[in-house]
């Protein structure tokens, strides 16, 4: 029986479509466990730096490509395209809302201080969503607790997860096959949210089923934000109730989360921070231009911020009120000191992902088979 040809190209799309830029992510026990080989020279956005002193009416080589960097995180419409090297109103503009949610100076030039912001790793998620922000607003609250000024924001339209549902569950990509250190971050992560909330957090074996789901990937993983590589975008998660939580698998994850006498060189990530971050959006939260927060967008390389901060807790309370056990406190939660178990570089891949290969190509083989 002769095969169609169009059918081998089916299963061709079908192979590709079942591993999206499938991620052998990088996890380490501690910044001293990364190799030499993993870390680049230059990253993602360090050629934003040539702009230096750049401003409105000069025409300079790079300017279209950061043009592109302040659309991705809302700040020039998305609708805008064939960008040009020019620097023209809309840069100058973009400029002036970037520096006024990240507390700088208005400039609207591209002078060192904002480039050197501009270039620090930071969350996926937009600043703006269309056309709007709200991380530099000024909030006034006050509760028994708490007396201040709050930066806090939410997506559009004030999602968030049902009220009838504080128990969420979450499970991790089969794929990535994380060990048991590395879950036990995630957990400490979710655990920082459930103290000053009513929301509980239980991890599932069954990936489809979760409420959020956790997954590394590589590059362009099929939901239009494509990562970049080492640096640059660290994450990116959904809101409410998407659920869909990403990070990017060529970081270099540290799980210790002590980066005391660590080199100013190294391109070392902390997974609880980030995760955390991640966490705020998944619900319901947006940036916050609170450099203390957890929801500020931007965490330098080789440095750790997990704890709450009163803008953090002001604005998921808002959305699901406190935890009966919370009192205004948080206990600190201190790193574990825990070993990776997958290796020395921590690459992995799941022998699920493995079987699920091996269907794909002996389908491919016997559809060939077949044809000769």
């Amino acid at each position: 029986m002769k095969i169609p040809v169009l059918f081998i190209f089916l299963a061709l799309a079908l192979l590709l479509v079942e591993f999206p830029a499938q991620s052998s992510a990088h996890f380490f026990p501690n910044f001293t466990s990364i190799p030499s080989s993993l870390i680049p020279k230059n990253t993602s956005w360090d050629s934003f730096l040539k702009l230096k002193d750049c401003q409105f009416g000069q025409k300079v080589d790079g300017l279209a490509k950061i043009k592109q960097y302040f659309q991705r995180f809302g700040y020039i419409n998305s609708s805008f395209s064939n960008f040009t090297d020019d620097f023209d109103d809309f840069l100058e503009s973009a400029l002036k809302t970037y520096q006024k949610n990240f507390n700088l100076n208005e400039t609207g030039k591209l002078d060192g201080f904002t480039l050197q912001h501009v270039i620090k790793p930071r969350c996926g998620n937009p600043d703006i969503v269309n056309g709007t922000t709200w991380m530099n607003s000024r909030k006034q609250t006050s509760s028994d607790l708490i007396h201040t000024v709050a930066h806090y924001s939410f997506f559009p339209g004030n999602p968030r997860w049902p009220a009838s549902k504080t128990d969420l569950t979450y499970a991790f990509e089969p794929g990535n096959q994380l060990n048991d250190a590395t879950k036990a971050v995630f957990a400490k992560a979710f655990e920082r949210w459930s103290e000053v909330t009513p929301l509980n957090f239980t991890e599932i074996s069954a990936y489809s089923r979760a409420d959020i789901k956790i997954g590394f990937f590589s590059g362009d993983h099929s939901d239009g934000e494509p990562f970049d590589g080492v640096m640059g975008v660290l994450a990116h998660a959904f809101s409410p109730p998407v659920g869909l939580f990403h990070l990017d698998g060529e970081e270099n994850w540290v799980l210790d989360g002590n980066f005391l006498n660590a080199p100013s060189s190294l391109t070392a990530v902390d997974l609880e921070s980030v995760a955390v971050h991640e966490i705020g959006h998944l619900l319901g939260l947006g940036h916050s231009s609170v450099e203390d927060a957890i929801m500020y967008p931007s965490l330098t390389s080789s440095s750790r911020k997990v704890e709450l901060a009163a803008d953090d807790i002001l604005g998921i309370q808002e959305l699901y009120g406190s935890n009966p056990n919370y009192n205004g406190t948080l206990p600190p939660l201190t790193p574990r000191n825990e070993r990776d178990t997958g290796g020395s570089d921590g690459k992995m891949m799941t022998h699920f992902g493995i079987y699920r290969l091996l269907f794909h190509v002996f389908g491919l083989l016997f559809l060939l088979v077949n044809i000769l």
